[in-house]
C-alpha cells in the first residue's frame, strides 16, 4: 500500500499517522511520506489533521534549508577558545591563599578551573551573535556581569577565615560561575522571549550539548591515551604543555564545537530541530532509562533501612546522594518531549506516569539527604559547603513538589506545558540561589584574624589552616583546650569531650609556653569551675 493510500486511512488517526511517519523515518522514504501528505492536503486542505502536518512538514524543511553550520565563525572562535584554555592551565596560573598574620601562602586550585565557564560562555556568546542575530549589547552586558563576578570571587575569598572556608568557597564557585555562565548564554540565546517554552528549550538544547561534548571528550580521551601510549613505547615522553593542549584546550574547543552542532543561532530555542538527529537520539536514551532509574530508586530505598545511619556520618555517601538528585533531574528534562507530537498519545502517558513516580521517589531521597545534612551541620557548624546545599535540596524538593502540584492541577490533557512551566521556574531558582553564592558566602563566612593576631606565631597558623573545633593539647599535659575567639577553653574531662561531639583526631599538639600564651575562655561546661593551665 503506497503512503498515499495510507495517508488518507489515517485521515482521522493522528497516532497512527505518527507512527507511520517514523516508520517512513527507519525506512529512509521520508520523501515519499511527505509527498502523500502534501498530495492529501492539496486534495482535502479542511482536514485539521492533514494541514498540522503540512505546517510540520514546511517547518522542517524550512529548518533544513535554513540549518547550515556557521563554521566559519565556529572553529575560529573554538581555536580561540581552546588556546586561551591551554595558557591559563598552566602551573603558574594558581589562586593562592595567604594567611594574614604570618604571611604562609598556599596554592588552592588552578585558575583555569574558576575561569574556564565564564571564557568559554563569553565565546559562545560571541558565536551566537556573530552566526545569529547580532544582539551586541547583551553580549557585552554579558561578558561584563561575568568579569565582574570573577573579580568579586577573587577578591573577596580573602577575607573569608579559616583557610577552610576559603578553599570550600573557591571550590564552589567552580560549580557556581559555570552556572552564572550558562544563564549569561541563556541571555543572549533567548533575546527578549523568556516564557516557559522558550526556556525549557534552552535547559533541552543546553543539555544536548552537554552530551555531545561529552561524547567528543571520550573520543579524544581514547586518542590522547593511544598517542601518549605510542610515544611512551618508544621512550618519549611528551612534555606537560602537549598534554595540556589536548586536555585543556581540547575542552575548549570542544565545548563551542558541540554547542554549532546542536544549536542554530538563527533560530530562537523553541524553534530549534528536537525531532531528528541527535536530539531524538538523546531524548530516546534518556526516556528509555526512566523506568531502570525508577527501579534503581526504588530498590535503593529498599535497603536505606538497612544502612540509614551512612550519610549521616559519611560526607562521601552525602555528596553521591546529590549528584545522584541533580542526575534524576537532569534525566526527567532530557526525557520532557518539547513538543507533543514528538511522542504519540500512549508515550506520553507512560512517560508522565513514569516522571511522577521518578519525582516521588527522588523527594524522599532528597529529604533523606537534606536531613543528613542538617543533622551534620547542628552537631558541628555551618560551612559554605553545607548552607550551599541545604539550599540546593531544598530548591530541589521545592521543584519536584512543584512538578506533582502542576501534574495534578492541569491533569493529562496539560501535563506537558506543566513540565515545561515547572522548569522553567527551576532554571531561575538555580541562578539566583548560585548568584546568592557567589555574592553572600564571603560575608556570611568572613573572618576577624585580628581575634589570634596577638597570639604565638603557631597557634595563628593553627587558627588559620584548621577548621572549627580547633583542639590543643600539650605533650606534657593531660589538659585538651578549644580554641574559640582567641582564647583556650579547658574541657573539663573525657565525658564531656565525647559529649561535644569532638574527636580524638582532630587534637592538636602544641608547644606547652605556646599553648600557655593563649588567654582563657570560659570552661565547658561553664560550671566546671577555674581553667587549668597546661
Amino acid at each position: 500500500m503506497s503512503y498515499l493510500e495510507l495517508t488518507r486511512q489515517l485521515a482521522a488517526d493522528p497516532e497512527q499517522l505518527e507512527l507511520t511517519y517514523q516508520q517512513a523515518l527507519v525506512a529512509g522514504e521520508a520523501d515519499a511520506f511527505s509527498e502523500a501528505v502534501e498530495s492529501a492536503y492539496s486534495a482535502d486542505s479542511a482536514n485539521l489533521l492533514y494541514a498540522a502536518w503540512h505546517y510540520r512538514l514546511a517547518h522542517m524543511a524550512a529548518t533544513a534549508a535554513r540549518r547550515v553550520i556557521a563554521w566559519e565563525w565556529a572553529i575560529p572562535l573554538a581555536v580561540l577558545n581552546g588556546l586561551l584554555l591551554w595558557l591559563l592551565s598552566d602551573n603558574t596560573f594558581t589562586v593562592r591563599v595567604t594567611n594574614p598574620l604570618t604571611n604562609v601562602g598556599y596554592d588552592i586550585l588552578p585558575v583555569v578551573a574558576l575561569l574556564a565557564a565564564p571564557i568559554s560562555a563569553a565565546v559562545i556568546t560571541l558565536f551566537l551573535t556573530l552566526a545569529g542575530s547580532r544582539r551586541w549589547g547583551r553580549l557585552a552586558a554579558v561578558a561584563l556581569g561575568l568579569a565582574a563576578a570573577v573579580v568579586y570571587v577573587l577578591l573577596l575569598f580573602q577575607m573569608m577565615w579559616p583557610r577552610f572556608f576559603q578553599e570550600q568557597y573557591l571550590s564552589l564557585m567552580v560549580m557556581n560561575l559555570a552556572l552564572l555562565a550558562w544563564a549569561g548564554v541563556g541571555i543572549v540565546a533567548l533575546a527578549k522571549r523568556f516564557g516557559a517554552d522558550q526556556r525549557f528549550a534552552f535547559l533541552f538544547k543546553s543539555l544536548e550539548a552537554l552530551v555531545v561534548a561529552g561524547l567528543f571528550a571520550i573520543a579524544g580521551g581514547i586518542f590522547m591515551a593511544i598517542t601518549f601510549g605510542l610515544f611512551g613505547a618508544l621512550g618519549i615522553n611528551l612534555p606537560d604543555a602537549v598534554a595540556r593542549l589536548f586536555i585543556a584546550g581540547g575542552a575548549g574547543l570542544i565545548i563551542v564545537v558541540a554547542v554549532a552542532l546542536v544549536y542554530d543561532p538563527a533560530a530562537q530555542p523553541a524553534e530549534q530541530s528536537f525531532d531528528e538527529g541527535l536530539s531524538k537520539l538523546i531524548a530516546l536514551l534518556l526516556r528509555l532509562l526512566l523506568p531502570l532509574t525508577v527501579g534503581v530508586l526504588l530498590i535503593y530505598l529498599a535497603v536505606i533501612p538497612f544502612n540509614f545511619r551512612e550519610p549521616f556520618e559519611n560526607r562521601d555517601v552525602l555528596v553521591v546522594f546529590n549528584v545522584m538528585l541533580f542526575a534524576v533531574l537532569a534525566l526527567m528534562i532530557g526525557a520532557t518531549p518539547v513538543r507533543g507530537l514528538d511522542v504519540s498519545a500512549p508515550g506520553q502517558t507512560w512517560l508522565r506516569r513514569g516522571i511522577i513516580a521518578l519525582a516521588l521517589l527522588a523527594i524522599l531521597v532528597s529529604v533523606y539527604a537534606l536531613a543528613a545534612i542538617v543533622y551534620r551541620t547542628t552537631i558541628d557548624r555551618l560551612t559554605p559547603n553545607r548552607l550551599t546545599f541545604i539550599g540546593w535540596d531544598i530548591i530541589n524538593i521545592g521543584i519536584l513538589l512543584l512538578l506533582l502540584v502542576k501534574q495534578i492541577q492541569g491533569g493529562r490533557a496539560r501535563w506537558l506545558p506543566a513540565m515545561h512551566r515547572t522548569f522553567a521556574v527551576a532554571t531561575v531558582l538555580y541562578v539566583v540561589w548560585s548568584l546568592f553564592g557567589v555574592v553572600a558566602l564571603p560575608w556570611l563566612f568572613r573572618g576577624d584574624p585580628a581575634q589570634v593576631a596577638g597570639l604565638p606565631a603557631r597557634i595563628q597558623q593553627i587558627a588559620y589552616d584548621e577548621p572549627y573545633p580547633v583542639l590543643l593539647k600539650c605533650g606534657t599535659s593531660p589538659h585538651i583546650y578549644l580554641l574559640d575567639n582567641g582564647e583556650k577553653r579547658w574541657i573539663k574531662d573525657i565525658p564531656t569531650f565525647e559529649t561535644q561531639g569532638f574527636r580524638w583526631n582532630d587534637v592538636i599538639y602544641v608547644n606547652c609556653d605556646d599553648l600557655a600564651a593563649v588567654p582563657d575562655g570560659v570552661p565547658i561546661p561553664l560550671e566546671a569551675g577555674p581553667p587549668p593551665q597546661p
